[in-house]
Formats: C-alpha cells, structure tokens, sequence
C-alpha cells in the first residue's frame, strides 16, 4: 500500500481511535506490572488479569501488522508479527529446556518437547480451523484462497516438515539441528523481506490513526506498538500459563497433558487472536497467512532454539549430543510432523474448503485425550495418507504454487490477480 493512501485513508478526526488504542494498552498495564512486580496471584484471578494483558497485546499487534504493510511488504510485516506472537511459547520452551539441561530427572520427563509439540498441534488443529469459521460466518463463503506469496511460506514449511519428521529415528535433538533449522528461519526471513506487497489495504480505525502520521511519527509510533505488545506478551503468558497449569493440577491433570495442552493455551492465543481480529475485519486470508507464518517459525526457530537452551542448562555444547528424546517425546514429534504435513496438502493449492477445516478440527480433538501409544501412531499414519490423497486430488494445480514460491525466493513481483476468487460452491 502507497503512503499516500495511507495518508488519506478515512482522514480526519481520529481522536476515538487513539482514546482506543491507549485504553487497550492500559488494559494491559496490570498484567506487566504485576509480573515485573513478582507478585503470585490466585491461580483464577491471575489467569483473568493475565489473559485479558495477552488479549491486549494481541489487539495492539494486529494494528500494528496492518499499519506496517504501509513501509514494509506485508509477508515481512506477518513473519514480524507472527515471532512476536509466540514469543510466550519461546519463552515457557525455552525455561523447560534450560531446567532439563539441569536436572536429568526433568529431562525425563520431555515437557519441553511436551510444549512444542502441543502448541504446533493446537495451532494447526483448532487455529486455522477458527479463522475459517470466522471466514465463512462473516462472508457466507465455502472456500478460503489466500494470495500466492503465502507459497513462500508453504514451501518452507515443507522443507522443515521433511527434516523435522526424521527426527524421531535419533534419540536427541542436537545443536546440530540447531544449525539447520535456525538457518533455514534465517533464509525464510530474507526471502520474505523481497516479497512485493500484493494488495492495497484500507485501513480502517486505529490502524488508519496510526496511518495517518507523517513517516517518521507512523514508523515511531509502530515500533512502540509492537515493542510494548511484545513487553507484554512475553511478561503475563507465563503466569497465565502456570495459572491455568495450577487450575487444573486441583483436578489431578498430570504435569506432561498440563504443559502440553493448557500452557499453549496460553502461549498460542495472541497468535490466534490476530488471526481472528484480522478475518472479523474481512482480512481472513492474511490472518491465515500470519497462522502459516507461525507455524514456519515454530518448525525451524522454535525447534532450532530447545537444544541451544538445553545446552546451555547442562553446559554442554557437544554438537553430537543434545536434548534427549525418549519414546514418548519421538512418538509426538512424529505425529506433530505428520500433522504439519497434511496441513501443508491442506494449502498446497492455497485454498481451505469446509472439508479440509473441519478434518484438521476433527483429527486434532479427536486424538486429544488418547495415550495409547499404538493410537495415535495410526492417526500419524492417517495424517500422511491423507497428505498423499490431498496432494493427488490436487496435483494439477501444484505447478503454479510451485512457480509462486520459486518467483518469490528471486525476488519477482506475484501478482494478485493470479489468485483465484474466493467462491461459495
């Protein structure tokens, strides 16, 4: 989008947007003083003031991506918003890692892995399944199409998926993994920073006060959005998450389902509530965008960083040695990694139909509660046929995505008027 448009978009008086901007900051005020504070609330009354500083936060990062895309393109201001936005989940993977690297007895246990593994299932299968709900009640239509730079993404996502889902074969994730998984984010950032912006936005309501500055005022003034909003994210989702942790330790839930489903919660939800805020404001198709762009920075930084913190724990940086895995924790990369893959099939004609999200929805709850190991082995595997099936029944329309993603890496302009419309049938 031209700064000019920026400029004149909905131009005038803005007083009510800035009166809501500061209010939403200042709800968030609470939860950060509280935690710079240490003070330990109630678990019911510090999953209240800690949620709603993260729901905040997570309105003040949505206008934040939208006015960002006046300077930057908007694949580069997602993946900036979409690290900002689990960077609770870096935060909480990264203590669970660190005290591994400590105590061998918590390395036993494999809540790091526990935590990854349960924010990358929980954002596939209720996630994206939300903004496509939220999608087709607000435009009454049966199929989601999200612009061909979302290939970029989805062509990452596809290489660390094929790295990732060999991991389970060795007995640790090393920082050797590191290296390549870090790498590749690296390389996922410097492509996406060439990428063209593909649409011309209006911006509407807060987003357009902050549009209307001059320049420099607007840049500023975006830099302290994200700043404050990334100051309280990873301030209150800790405490939120070991508030809904010590919620459910007084109905004897154990500690590994805890850390695995609760505490991403937590972790996950301003990522999600950007997405959703963004498809309520009509913008389904870069809300799911900023949900792919999270799930490339959990399957390579996310990833990437749990040896670095384990290593760092245990003071030992053996690049052939790293944080142990046992059958449990490979067991859950593996179905996590086959998820991932269905979901990349899912998109590989950047489309969603009603089908599609209601099978991601559907896989994810139903294998929720089970433990038996065989179990949830199967649903791997049926993660990976139906992969197989998607890619088939799509084959003739994977070329172009293909071609999308290549154009991008080198820097070529891809049009939007490549799309395919969005259609109700």
């Amino acid at each position: 989008m031209t700064e000019a448009h920026a400029g004149h978009a909905h131009s005038g008086g803005h007083s009510r947007s800035w009166t809501i901007i500061f209010a939403v900051a200042a709800i968030g005020v609470p939860g950060l003083y509280l935690r710079l504070a240490g003070v330990h609330l109630d678990p019911v009354l510090g999953a209240f003031v800690f949620g709603i500083a993260v729901l905040s936060a997570a309105f003040l990062l949505s206008w934040g991506a939208e006015t960002a895309e006046v300077d930057i393109s908007q694949g580069l201001a997602l993946a900036i918003i979409a690290f900002i936005a689990i960077l609770p989940e870096y935060a909480i993977d990264a203590i669970l890692a660190f005290r591994a690297g400590q105590d061998p007895e918590v390395a036993d246990k494999g809540l790091a892995i526990a935590n990854m593994t349960g924010g990358n299932r929980l954002l596939i299968g209720v996630a994206w399944p939300v903004v496509f709900v939220i999608f087709f009640f607000r435009t009454g239509l049966k199929t989601l199409v999200v612009s061909r730079q979302r290939s970029l993404e989805l062509a990452f996502l596809t290489i660390a998926t094929a790295y990732v889902i060999f991991i389970p074969l060795r007995h640790s994730v090393t920082l050797l993994d590191s290296m390549v998984l870090v790498s590749m984010f690296v390389c996922y950032l410097f492509f996406t920073s060439r990428q063209h912006s593909e649409e011309d936005v209006e911006l509407v309501g807060p987003s357009a006060a902050l549009g209307s500055l001059p320049a420099v005022k607007r840049r500023l003034g975006v830099l302290v959005l994200l700043a404050f909003s990334a100051t309280v994210v990873i301030a209150a989702a800790e405490p939120f998450a070991e508030s809904l942790v010590e919620i459910g330790q007084q109905f004897g839930v154990s500690e590994f389902f805890l850390i695995q489903w609760l505490a991403p919660l937590a972790s996950e939800s301003p990522e999600v509530l950007v997405a959703s805020v963004l498809a309520w404001r009509g913008r389904a198709a870069v809300g799911m965008g900023a949900l792919i762009s999270s799930k490339v920075n959990q399957w390579t930084l996310l990833i990437g960083t749990l040896p670095i913190a384990y290593a760092l724990g245990a003071g030992d940086w053996n690049f052939t040695s790293g944080l142990p895995l046992n059958d449990l924790q490979r067991e859950e990369i593996f179905l996590t990694a086959a998820q991932s893959a269905f979901a990349i099939a899912v998109f590989a004609n950047l489309k969603m139909g009603v089908r599609e999200a209601v099978a991601l929805f559907v896989l994810f709850a139903t294998q929720l509660f089970i433990t038996n190991e065989a179990v949830r082995v199967y649903y791997a595997m049926g993660y990976s046929a139906l992969c197989v099936v998607l890619l088939v029944a799509n084959r003739r329309e994977l070329p172009p995505t293909i071609r999308a993603a290549w154009d991008t890496m080198r820097g070529r302009p891809v049009s939007a008027d490549d799309d395919e419309p969005q259609h109700a049938g």
